[in-house]
C-alpha cells in the first residue's frame, strides 16, 4: 500500500437537504447533521448569557449543555444531539 492510498478520503453521500427555523429564521442543513452543526455552519447565533456574551457548543457531544434550546416546544434540548430534520422549530431565547 502506498502512502497516498492510506490517506485518501472515502466518498460519503450527504443527506437530503432540509430546512428548519431558528428564532423564526430559516436554516438549511443536510439530513444526518445535528441542529448545532447546522447552526454553527451557517453562523446562526446561539443564546446569550446573563452578561450578553454569546454562547455556543463547547463539546458538541452532549456533555456541556451550552447548546440547549427549545426544540419543537421541548425546553432544554441539546441541539448537538438533535438530528436536523425538515420543519423543526428552534427557539434560543429564554433559557436563563
Amino acid at each position: 500500500m502506498s502512502r497516498s492510498d492510506a490517506w485518501r478520503r472515502t466518498a460519503q453521500a450527504r443527506g437530503a437537504a432540509v430546512t428548519f427555523t431558528v428564532d423564526g429564521e430559516p436554516v438549511h442543513a443536510r439530513a444526518g447533521e445535528t441542529v448545532a452543526t447546522a447552526m454553527l455552519a451557517t453562523g446562526t447565533t446561539f443564546e446569550r448569557d446573563r452578561t450578553g456574551a454569546p454562547r455556543a457548543p463547547l463539546c458538541n457531544m452532549g456533555t456541556c449543555f451550552e447548546c440547549v434550546a427549545t426544540v419543537d416546544d421541548r425546553p432544554l434540548t441539546r441541539t448537538c444531539l438533535t438530528p436536523a430534520r425538515e420543519g423543526l422549530t428552534i427557539e434560543t431565547s429564554g433559557r436563563l
